[in-house]
Formats: C-alpha cells, structure tokens, sequence
C-alpha cells in the first residue's frame, strides 16, 4: 500500500513539473517576442571606421535592438548618417553616435561649425571674469599693448579688437604663453580672419576679456585708447 501511495506521489509530482515547465516557458517566449519585436534597429559600423572616413552604406549594418528607446545619439536608420564624416574611430559592431561624427552644425566632438575656428588665448588681468566663464558665453577681446608715447616714455594703450566671439572652454591652469608669462588660457570660437587677429595678439600683447550679456548682440565703433587720453579726457573715458 506504501508502495503504491509512493508511485502516485511521485506520479503527481512529475505531472506538476512539466506544467510548471510549459507554463514558465510560454511566459519566457511571450516575454523574449515582445522585446525584440518591437521593430526597432541600430546603426552599427560593418567595419572599423577611422576618423575621416566618409560614411557610405557599405560602411554600415542596422541590428535589431530590443529597448524602446535607442542609445543616446544613436541612429536607425543608415540614411541618416550616409555623408557624414567620421570624427571619432568607430570599432567594429560598435553603434554609430552623434558624437562621433563631425557635422557642419556642430563640428562633432570638437564644437567647431563649418568655416569657423578655435583659438586659444592667454589671458591677463581677468582673474575675475575667468571665474563667471562657462562655455557658450560670450565675451569682447581686448588687447593692450606698451607703445612709445609722444614723450620718451612707453604708453600704455588699449583696444577692443573683437566682440561677442563665443567660449569654448576655460582652462584656469596657467601655462607659460609664447612672452614668457604663466596665465590661463580661454577657447575662442572665431572666424578665420578673427582668429588670425587672436594668434598675433596673443603672441605680442596681453589680452583681456570682457564678458558680455547672452541677449547683446550690439556692435560699436573700436577706436585705440591710450592711458594719456583717459587722464586728460574724462568725455573720452566715459564713451
């Protein structure tokens, strides 16, 4: 009677085993469809791409990709990134990201548009202004310089040379400029012609920075102002 009570038990408990493992592995499936079904796909490189690298279709595959939102910067579709330009290397089977191409909005990781340049400047005198900087500010560059007055002395004279060019980023650390002097040094985003203006200044003047309200976009007249005007014209100084 035992025995049989056994064999019927252990009849019973193999029953409730395989409708536990039916019933766990239809959750499983329903659960593994509905993750990968959802019809998303990511574009990944077929290739190593180095920087440089023109994106063409062939240097493309899209994969499935099961979440319901893509990577940050990533793209579905090979059409969006065919043209542009690799910035970063870009392994193979890696996701292509925003961040590693260089567009003519945004210049890739490196924030420079098409046409436009980034410079770095010394800066003297600003210990003040250096602190309130953040990328994307605006800011007036002015540059000083020693010149030989109409006495036998060195005047000092000034000039604001150019306006609102946008900061890149601040580096607060002095490094020793091309004069000899340790000061920290501020990106510029510039225009060729201004960024050739920053290179001299930087290597043959100081230059300060002014910063600017996001919102002013207004230009002014840029005239030479030397420390003799300002003792001896209080109308010039207030301009």
């Amino acid at each position: 009677m035992k025995k049989n009570n056994l064999v019927k038990l252990l009849g019973i408990a193999f029953v409730v085993a395989i409708v536990s493992t039916g019933i766990f592995y239809g959750l499983f499936v329903t659960k593994l469809s509905s993750s990968t079904g959802n019809g998303k796909t990511l574009v990944v490189a077929a290739k190593v791409l180095k920087p440089g690298t023109v994106l063409t279709a062939a240097d493309v595959k899209i994969i499935p990709w099961p979440a319901d939102q893509l990577p940050k910067g990533g793209f579905g579709s090979p059409d969006s990134v065919t043209g542009q330009t690799v910035f970063d290397t870009i392994g193979e089977e890696e996701p292509v990201l925003a961040r590693h191409l260089a567009s003519v909005q945004s210049g890739g990781g490196a924030g420079v548009p098409s046409g436009m340049r980034a410079v770095s400047v010394h800066v003297s005198d600003s210990t003040g202004v250096l602190a309130l900087l953040r990328a994307g500010q605006k800011v007036d560059v002015q540059v000083v310089v020693g010149r030989t007055g109409s006495g036998s002395g060195v005047e000092t004279a000034l000039r604001t040379a150019l306006e609102d060019l946008a900061v890149l980023s601040v580096n607060s650390q002095p490094e020793q400029s091309s004069q000899g002097q340790n000061l920290p040094v501020v990106t510029l985003l510039a225009k060729p012609a201004q960024a050739d203006v920053l290179a001299l200044a930087d290597s043959g003047a100081r230059v300060r920075l002014t910063l600017r309200n996001p919102l002013d976009d207004e230009m002014r007249a840029r005239s030479p102002l030397s420390l003799g005007s300002v003792m001896h014209s209080s109308e010039t100084a207030a301009k």
